[in-house]
């Protein structure tokens, strides 16, 4: 009996990478991480080695469902007040703080602790079938032998700056190395179709897979790499690899209709995703026209209502006690609807708020032959701008999005890691099957994206690539926010109706949703048209 298997995400090369491991016997953690490896090389700005992520991991065989988390906590040099001097603003959506001199943004003081490299390798290790030295090496191959920059590589690359912000075109400027790798001789990035190789990763690749981690955390690569950071001033140390660790962690579950949905405990988004499908399960959307005014206004009230209890409540809950019993309760999911249905219009308070954040960040959905289950988001928050010499690597600048001002929920603090949007879930159907496994980059619109997705779905019967390429909208502040395919006729009756309305000039956006849904006829994948992804499937005996 033929058996199929699948894998969704945003680079071509990497879901090729991901169904190559499959075609060669291995599982759905061996392709997820081989693809996660081979995104770190083919879209250097989104994701890469020294970032930080998040993955579900469901494999009925072995009765396991779990999470892996390894989020980048903030140096144990960092301090609460360090940067409280110098709060200018707040990225409209709150996922980000402007400080003057761009220090948390860009440089080295912008580096968290690095931890996806040994996310990676702890689930492979925990799950994997294949060698490690086997998985990591079609990363090592696009490499040594290049991939091209793609069309969203590109847009990403020349995006205008935002108010307060760092251009991404900065990030591309701020070393040498970082200009050799992707600029041309007069400082343009390289453009669409331009082969990229970068010989350095591919040897750091190699020793990975030759040695395992150890260099890169306590040996030789670790040493070149705090000496490097720490002569220009950065925090990071010896230590603090050292100490970097992996949380495996249960699944935070809610129920939505007759659905099971399951995603990631804070300091994830998934608590920002059940909040909201609490609220809307109070309402019949299947009864309302999908992107109708009212439709736009019920939705955008629960995603404002999520934020603010975001921003005030959810952060390391090594850090913070996070209330999630209150939070998630049904019971206040119905006062929330009863006061929408009131005419409520809830508030998002923001420091001098300026533009949103970038959108970066990627993710993987892989469903295998055996049903097992992997949906993986991993980022670099915003590159930092830094590669050491000779190694090839964008360091995360995962300190952008601490709070400075300190006593919050995301204020910062040695050791903590701050929130993530990401929220890669699996949703289980009445009979406790897997049905959906799906997640999004975009950095604060990542919980607004898989939303979108799911309500599609499960409230309006539409397939996965049908909900993915769906018109989306936002409200992570007090404007809702559309993308382009949002008719003016319902954007000119909000703002008679006194709402705020942002209009995106892209067709496609607000998260980028990747995922494969499986149904009595097969595994049917999604990819988002915003990115330059593929959904990839192959029949195995």
């Amino acid at each position: 009996m033929k058996r199929q298997a699948m894998v969704s995400c945003a680079q071509p090369e990497a879901a090729e990478s991901g169904i190559e491991i499959l075609k060669a016997g291995g599982n759905a953690v061996d392709a997820a991480v081989a693809t996660a490896l081979a995104q770190t090389v083919v879209d250097p700005l989104m994701c890469g080695i020294a970032g930080f992520g998040t993955a579900a991991v469901y494999m009925p065989g072995k009765s396991t469902h779990e999470y892996f988390d390894f989020h980048s906590p903030a140096p144990l040099a960092a301090r609460e007040d360090m940067w409280e001097s110098l709060l200018e603003g707040e990225t409209k959506d709150g996922f980000g703080f402007i400080l003057k001199g761009a220090v948390n943004d860009i440089g080295p003081q912008s580096i968290a602790v690095p931890a996806t490299l040994k996310g990676l390798f702890e689930m492979h290790a925990a799950h994997g079938r294949l060698p490690w030295s086997v998985v990591v090496e079609p990363a090592i191959r696009w490499a040594s032998e290049g991939c091209i920059v793609r069309p969203g590589m590109y847009s990403f690359w020349i995006d205008k700056p935002l108010a307060g912000r760092v251009s991404n075109l900065a990030r591309l400027h701020y070393c040498e190395e970082a200009r050799r790798l992707y600029c041309n001789a007069d400082g343009t990035p390289k453009t669409i179709g331009t082969p990229l190789v970068n010989q350095d990763m591919a040897g750091v690749l190699s020793q990975i897979a030759k040695e395992g981690i150890a260099p890169f955390y306590e040996g030789d690569l670790a040493r070149r790499m705090i000496d490097h950071l720490q002569s220009l001033g950065g925090l990071l140390s010896m230590e603090d690899l050292k100490q970097c660790s992996v949380k495996r962690v249960k699944p935070l579950v809610g129920h939505y209709r007759d659905r099971t949905i399951t995603t990631n405990q804070p300091p994830g988004g998934g608590a920002m995703l059940l909040e909201m499908l609490n609220i809307l399960e109070q309402f019949d959307l299947g009864s309302m026209e999908h992107g109708s005014v009212e439709y736009l206004k019920l939705v955008s009230e629960a995603m404002k209502k999520a934020t603010t209890d975001k921003d005030r409540y959810i952060g390391d809950p090594a850090f913070v006690d996070v209330p999630l019993d209150d939070l998630l309760s049904k019971e206040r999911a119905a006062l929330i609807a009863a006061e929408i249905r009131l005419g409520r219009r809830f508030e998002v308070v923001r420091v001098n708020p300026g533009a949103p954040v970038p959108k970066d960040t990627t993710h993987l959905s892989v469903v295998d032959a055996d049903g097992n289950c992997v949906s993986l988001t991993h980022s670099l928050a915003m590159p930092s701008g830094v590669i050491t010499p000779g190694l090839g690597f964008y360091y995360n600048g995962c300190m952008g999005v601490f709070d400075p001002r300190p006593g919050r929920a995301g204020s910062i603090q040695p050791g903590k890691s701050r929130f993530s949007s990401a929220c890669p879930s699996i949703v289980f159907d009445r009979n406790g099957k897997p049905e959906i496994v799906l997640g999004a980059p975009g950095g604060t619109q990542i919980a607004m994206g898989v939303l979108h997705v799911l309500l599609n779905m499960i409230d309006h019967g539409m397939g996965m690539q049908e909900a993915i390429s769906a018109p989306r909208f936002s409200s992570t502040s007090n404007s809702i926010d559309v993308c382009n395919r949002i008719p003016h006729f319902v954007t000119r009756e909000l703002q008679a109706q006194g709402y705020e309305v942002g209009r995106n000039p892209y067709n496609y956006t607000i998260g980028w949703v990747h995922g494969v849904q499986i149904t009595e006829d097969g595994l049917k994948g999604g990819a988002d048209p915003g990115r330059d992804g593929v959904a990839l499937g192959v029949t195995l005996g």
